[in-house]
């Protein structure tokens, strides 16, 4: 399974958080800069992904998905980067992030897949992605926004992300049984 940008970078928040204080050699910080920026490099990279569904999906349905995905990512980024014009907040990336080398590596995966095979580990990553989203969104993110505005665009959001996941296992679904 391809492992997620987000699923990367909140696995290392989430590890570095959940160690005990007296165990960890430099306490993260999971402040609001640095959810916005974790939230608006999500974003960005599920634009990228789907832009490039859009391109190499082998079916109509896959195509379309990748576009959705595109459209609805880039909307919900302005928004967030948005609040974070309005708010005077800088985003902030986490130290030693991760991040952007991650989503590199995911897209060299997928560029040089074809067909079904591209549509079949596109869709598999979009259901990882979300999982990720949805899992640091509930257990991670929430908790420590401390502004009720952002809160407030986290809360919004948030079932759009369960909604893709879902359309991307159902689509998943299909792909292998053919």
């Amino acid at each position: 399974m391809l492992r997620s940008t987000f699923a990367a970078m909140i696995a290392l928040l989430a590890g570095s958080l959940a160690a005990p204080a007296a165990g960890r050699a430099q306490e993260a910080k999971l402040d609001d800069p640095t959810i916005v920026a974790i939230f608006d490099a999500a974003n960005t990279a599920e634009m990228e992904t789907g832009s490039l569904a859009q391109k190499q999906g082998s079916s109509k349905e896959v195509r379309d998905f990748g576009a959705m995905l595109a459209r609805d990512h880039a909307m919900v980024r302005q928004q967030g980067r948005d609040l974070a014009a309005k708010l005077g907040v800088t985003p902030t990336p986490p130290k030693d992030d991760q991040g952007a080398k991650d989503h590199a590596a995911a897209m060299a995966r997928l560029r040089p897949l074809k067909g079904a095979e591209f549509d079949g580990a596109f869709l598999q990553h979009e259901v990882a992605f979300h999982q990720a989203v949805i899992d640091a969104i509930n257990g991670t993110l929430m908790p420590a926004i401390q502004n009720q505005e952002l809160k407030a665009l986290v809360e919004k959001v948030a079932p759009a992300f369960e909604a893709h996941r879902k359309m991307a296992e159902e689509m998943g679904k299909k792909v292998a049984s053919k």
